[in-house]
Parts: C-alpha cells; sequence; structure tokens
C-alpha cells in the first residue's frame, strides 16, 4: 500500500468519525446548547468546497471524506435547530 494510499484512507477514516461522538451525543443528551451552529455552517461549507476541488482534482479520497463530512455536519445542524426549538 502507498504512502498516499494509506494517507487518504487515514483523512476519510478520521473526517468521518470526527462529528459522530458529537451526533451521539446530541441523540442521547437532546442537548445541542453547546455547539456553534457558526462552526457548523462553517464545517458544511468546507466540506462543500472541497467537494468541488475533489471533483476537478479527481481526488477519491478527498471526495468521500468530504461527502460523509457535509452528511455529518448537515445532521448536527438538524439535531441542533430542533433541540435548540424544543428546549426548555
Amino acid at each position: 500500500m502507498s504512502i498516499e494510499m494509506l494517507s487518504g484512507m487515514i483523512a476519510l477514516i478520521t473526517s468521518f468519525v470526527g462529528l459522530l461522538p458529537q451526533i451521539y451525543k446530541a441523540l442521547k443528551t437532546r442537548s445541542t446548547q453547546d455547539i456553534s451552529m457558526l462552526m457548523l455552517i462553517n464545517y458544511l461549507i468546507c466540506s462543500f468546497a472541497w467537494i468541488i476541488y475533489g471533483g476537478f482534482a479527481g481526488s477519491m479520497f478527498v471526495l468521500v471524506s468530504n461527502i460523509l463530512g457535509l452528511f455529518s455536519s448537515f445532521i448536527l445542524i438538524i439535531q441542533k435547530r430542533y433541540y435548540d426549538a424544543n428546549s426548555y
């Protein structure tokens, strides 16, 4: 396995796993008060920009890891809007 392939796999896995603990915690506690919406929007925009770049560069790892990151940040944005609107 080449260094390029190994580093791409590590980047893909860590990008996907990055927000999963927060998604799980939000589901478990039903609270997102401590999560910054600005950070989530920034992460969403960043992932979207990397998807465009990865498409033009032809990099599967950049595309897949950022599609997963985009999906994760989108889930957290939905959770934040829902839980913040329903908190007392």
